[in-house]
């Protein structure tokens, strides 16, 4: 028997049972629909994150508190308050190698302007934040070091900041907004940038550090510092000059007992891509289980048509048609519904895909990996499930298969 009369013979079989191929091929479309479309939601997720922290500055290092210890209790990182500002000037005066240096407090305050009012990420920081997070004015200017030096309350408003409390294309510069009962005056705003997924550049105010210690947060300390290197090359040396010189300055001889913790966005993205790769593949797995109950329901129809076409592989074999030409037969019928199947799948987990992307603000990217994967996985379980089944009728009897009832 030759190819085209086993396509021609697998073509009838399957058309003549309508709707138990069409119910078989239903299982392998949801099986692999759900597996591209979570595979895509992981990969898409992934490319986000990335990009968000890719956003934030480009070859940054930075520098958090470490974990604060009641009693037997840990926190976690970054609940001690051990970074101050003194931190930060000496990383700028001593680390030569670092381009741009910049603390930070960040916190939730209720900003108030006319009768508009709004809960806004003010950040105390330094002139440098500008630089690092590659921020340009719309209007005005941003902080300078002299209003810094002189516990200026003056303030720098993101653009979405600007519309809630002043309106939609309203230059505010000059103008006043009141954070926790003080007064600031309005000097820039920023242009729109978008969110990075940590911080919506776009809805925050940017206060001088020392501003925000004397008035808001008291004390020296500061939540964080940023340290922009020049290139990517430069980031392994500073990041261990940085490490060595708050070791000394916090008296701490051993680093495994440091304080504070430097990263940078090559540590966050390994993290990231670990932790959305676990993901993904939890998802699948769970996924990947409609495929197994997709290649259980091929085995299932399978045995089904040999039984019902037992005198006619009876019929076949006593005119001369070999057991290899069964097996082929009925592995062709099996691995056609599920390349069918794997076919509309990738297409229904696209459309899947798509649909979460537009409607649900989720990000999705259906990759040449997922289809490949998805396909090949199919193809392979027409192979896997069919195999039995084909192998059981290649093995009849002709005589007992053309006796049978």
């Amino acid at each position: 028997m030759n190819l085209s009369d086993l396509f021609e013979e697998t073509f009838f079989a399957l058309f003549s049972n309508k709707v138990r191929s069409g119910l078989t091929i239903l299982g392998i479309i949801i099986g692999i629909g759900s597996v591209v479309a979570t595979l895509s939601i992981g990969q898409g997720v992934s490319n986000s994150i990335q990009s968000n922290i890719a956003s934030i500055g480009s070859n940054l290092i930075m520098v958090t508190p470490g974990a604060q210890q009641s009693g037997l209790v840990r926190q976690s990182a970054g609940s001690a308050t051990t970074l101050t500002l003194d931190d930060a000037n000496a990383v700028q005066s001593q680390i030569t190698d670092a381009q741009y240096v910049a603390p930070q407090i960040s916190r939730s305050y209720q900003a108030v302007a006319g009768g508009n009012n709004e809960n806004v990420q003010v950040i105390g920081t330094t002139p440098d934040y500008a630089n690092i997070r590659s921020l340009n004015m719309l209007y005005g200017s941003f902080i300078t070091n002299s209003q810094v030096t002189a516990i200026d309350p003056v303030a720098v408003l993101g653009p979405t900041t600007s519309d809630n409390l002043f309106g939609q294309g309203v230059d505010p510069v000059g103008k006043t907004v009141k954070i926790n009962n003080v007064i600031f005056t309005v000097v820039g705003v920023t242009y729109p940038k978008g969110s990075s997924g940590f911080v919506n550049q776009d809805d925050m105010i940017v206060i001088p550090v020392t501003v925000a210690q004397h008035y808001l947060s008291g004390g020296n300390n500061v939540s964080s510092i940023t340290i922009q290197a020049p290139n990517q090359q430069s980031i392994p040396l500073i990041q261990q000059e940085v490490t060595d010189l708050l070791l000394q300055r916090h008296n701490i001889s051993n680093p495994q007992n440091a304080d504070f913790t430097v990263t940078n966005e090559a540590d966050i993205i390994a993290t990231v891509s670990s932790i959305t790769t676990t993901f993904t593949i939890f998802l699948a797995s769970i996924a990947g289980i409609s495929l197994l109950v997709g290649g259980i329901g091929i085995m299932n129809m399978m045995l089904t048509t040999v039984t019902e076409r037992t005198r006619e592989i009876g019929l076949r074999k006593a005119i001369g048609a070999k057991s290899r030409d069964i097996t082929m037969q009925f592995l062709i019928e099996a691995a056609l519904l599920t390349v069918i199947g794997g076919i509309l799948g990738i297409i229904f987990g696209a459309a899947i895909s798509a649909l979460l992307s537009k409607f649900a603000s989720v990000t999705t990217q259906v990759s040449a990996f997922s289809v490949a994967l998805s396909f090949g996985v199919s193809a392979a379980i027409g192979l896997i499930f069919g195999y039995y089944p084909a192998k059981k009728a290649a093995q009849l009897s002709p005589i007992e298969a053309l006796r049978y009832e």
